[in-house]
């Protein structure tokens, strides 16, 4: 068993000795792509995401020093056929490489890195193969060993994307590298059954082409036949839930929101399983290691990038335009260059369909909610200041301060086109509250009484503010709101609820007179019985 060289089944046996979440299905569709042209596959999702678990599995899987069929004799690549793609005919069939450039950076530290790689590789070669001929260049010492064993190798990347966010000035020379060993000709074609980089960015881009062509992407964006293996389904959390006695709704709203086609609700398998262990739902974001905080990306200078971070923050969709995105960490043009490079990160979903990102859950939205404080631009001060403002005057019941502040949010946000729309208020109301995190959880459209109750902000346990309950009303009074909170019995969703609650009726009249277009507030004390 080598490092570099088929390394053996010891990183997913361990893996196994834990719960572990069944993923082999991916096994079938990599060996579906072996000996096609399709065999170059990249997989990039945010960290924590269960990359190197992958990683283990198909080296324990292709390895053919080892026999590893104890491990996946329960999994679903032998029970289901559908998934089932020539399983025994490549099980511990090939040479694997295996490079966890993570690791290889900390071992190479001041050396040329791609000298590190080749030479350490070729040794692991020529130690297991005695026989075998140095070749003058890396690639045809890899070639020479395919002719002498009639046996071509599988490739692992993990963590392929490290050099490029960590240590920028080689990365020409390691793209040049990639490039070398899959450039698509017949040599690459000759040395390798198939490859699998996984990392958290997309290949680099030179222009707009990717700079390893050949390659396969599946990304968060677009995740294609792999939006399973992304994270966990919601099936699978659910089985935890009931296996550990977890509260399922509790942890939707923690770690679910990464919608991707083909797999409906994704969570992040990292926080869902400190989750259980811990059984403490909280957020675990912050315990990895990002390669720079959120704060940074938030900061930059973009027009328009505030309001979209208070959007976000207020439960708002923003469009995105992801396509020009040169996938690196420093080259930015736009504030959609920044939003995407937070899907990637896994700090925003995406909406393939509709093009549109959100934060995506619990745990994120508190990221942003810390990070924000800490951006020094005016605009953001101010926006932030102007949120706390509006819910220190609800919670004091100062109604028409907090119909002002409305108004200007609507007469600032909206398209004039889209203003007179009850969507539109809506999204100004959640707009408006942005900085609800410090004190509240929200809930939109909450089943409550004979209806749904618009949104709802309910205390924080830590918190002493009232929970608040909040219609609108399109063209109407906000007499009426609060009238229809009362006769539909919109409180009822919080009875089991023992503090105070404010009943906010949120109203627009868009014919007020003289051409004005009129908020109103009205805030009233729920009395219970």
């Amino acid at each position: 068993m080598g490092v570099y060289l088929n390394p053996g089944k010891s990183g997913f046996e361990t893996i196994r000795n834990s719960r572990y979440v069944d993923k082999s299905g991916l096994i079938g569709l990599i060996n579906s792509t072996i000996g096609t042209k399709q065999k170059l596959t990249c997989i990039s999702r945010p960290r924590r995401f269960g990359k190197s678990f992958a990683a283990q599995m198909l080296c324990a899987y292709y390895d053919k020093t080892c026999d590893s069929a104890s491990l996946f004799c329960d999994l679903t690549i032998v029970a289901d056929e559908e998934k089932n793609s020539g399983y025994q005919k490549h099980l511990n069939k090939y040479d694997v490489i295996y490079l966890d450039m993570t690791n290889i950076m900390g071992k190479a530290g001041s050396q040329d890195m791609i000298a590190f790689i080749e030479n350490k590789v070729t040794e692991e070669l020529l130690s297991a193969y005695p026989e075998q001929k140095e070749g003058k260049a890396f690639d045809e010492t890899l070639l020479s060993t395919v002719e002498m064993t009639g046996n071509k190798f599988i490739m692992i990347i993990d963590e392929w994307d490290a050099p490029i966010r960590e240590i920028p000035e080689i990365q020409k020379e390691y793209l040049h590298f990639l490039r070398t060993l899959f450039k698509g000709s017949g040599t690459t074609d000759r040395i390798f059954a198939a490859a699998y980089m996984t990392g958290i960015l997309p290949i680099r881009k030179d222009g707009s082409q990717s700079a390893i062509s050949d390659f396969q992407e599946y990304t968060m964006v677009y995740p294609g036949a792999f939006a399973e293996y992304v994270g966990f389904t919601e099936a699978e959390v659910q089985e935890l839930c009931e296996e550990f006695d977890n509260d399922f709704a509790v942890m939707k709203q923690w770690y679910d929101g990464y919608t991707l086609e083909g797999a409906d609700s994704v969570y992040n398998p990292n926080s869902v399983m400190q989750a259980i262990r811990n059984r403490r739902f909280r957020s675990y974001w912050t315990e990895t290691s990002a390669s720079r905080s959120l704060m940074e990306y938030i900061s930059l200078d973009f027009d328009g990038l505030s309001r979209t971070t208070a959007q976000l923050l207020g439960g708002v969709p923003v469009p995105v335009d992801t396509y020009g995105f040169s996938n690196d960490l420093v080259t930015f043009r736009d504030q959609d260059d920044v939003l995407t490079l937070l899907i990637h990160l896994g700090y925003l979903a995406y909406d393939e369909e509709t093009r549109m990102a959100r934060i995506p859950n619990e745990e994120i939205r508190l990221e942003f909610a810390r990070a924000i404080r800490g951006v020094k631009r005016d605009e953001t001060i101010r926006r932030v200041r102007e949120s706390d403002q509006l819910i220190y005057d609800t919670i004091h019941q100062n109604a028409e301060a907090v119909a002002a502040q409305i108004e200007k949010i609507h007469a600032e946000e909206t398209a004039i086109l889209f203003y007179n729309n009850e969507q539109s208020l809506r999204s100004v109301v959640k707009l408006a509250y942005f900085s609800y995190k410090d004190h509240y959880l929200k809930f939109e459209e909450l089943p409550a009484g004979d209806g749904y109750a618009d949104l709802v902000y309910l205390p924080k346990k830590a918190s002493p503010v009232p929970a608040l309950v909040i219609e609108l009303k399109w063209n109407q009074s906000a007499k009426g709101a609060i009238a229809q909170i009362r006769e539909k019995r919109y409180p009822d969703a919080l009875k089991e609820y023992g503090g105070e609650i404010l009943l906010v009726g949120i109203g627009y009249d868009k014919n007020a007179g003289e051409g004005k277009r009129k908020h109103t507030c009205r805030i009233e004390k729920l009395c219970k019985k």
